[in-house]
């Protein structure tokens, strides 16, 4: 028997079949989540499946999961960029002084995308909604 899960608020709202979108949607996390070892390769393949599976959940909980995955990766590619510009051309300015402090803002950029991803999964495996923060 397929699974249904209603993760809405209103006990009243219809559930709907979603057994195959939660195994894709822990796919997808899996995907995000060993993203920064294969140089965020696998982050735009997660993002492919997102965005050909969203339509498949729009009227689920978990189409908080993509759209919160979205955002991550969005947001991660603004914060990544910056972070490495800064690196580069403040280090460059202090003639590669700069750059043994640094590497740091990368590693907060790292820090702060595996924080979202694992916040998100967790949700996901208590088959919740996840808020968008």
């Amino acid at each position: 028997m397929p699974e249904t899960i209603d993760g809405s608020a209103n006990p009243s709202a219809n559930a709907r079949d979603v057994s195959g979108s939660l195994t894709i949607t822990h796919v997808v996390y899996a995907l995000h989540g060993l993203a920064p070892f294969t140089f965020w390769t696998l982050a735009v393949v997660a993002m492919i499946i997102g965005v050909v599976k969203k339509n498949d959940v729009a009227d689920s909980w978990l189409h908080s999961h993509y759209q919160y995955l979205s955002g991550t990766f969005w947001w991660g590619i603004l914060w990544a960029a910056l972070a490495w510009g800064a690196y580069w051309v403040l280090g460059l300015l202090t003639l590669g002084l700069g750059w043994i402090i640094l590497w740091v803002l990368p590693l907060i950029v790292l820090i702060w995308y595996l924080y979202r991803v694992i916040k998100g999964w967790l949700k996901l495996s208590e088959k919740k909604p996840i808020e968008p923060t």
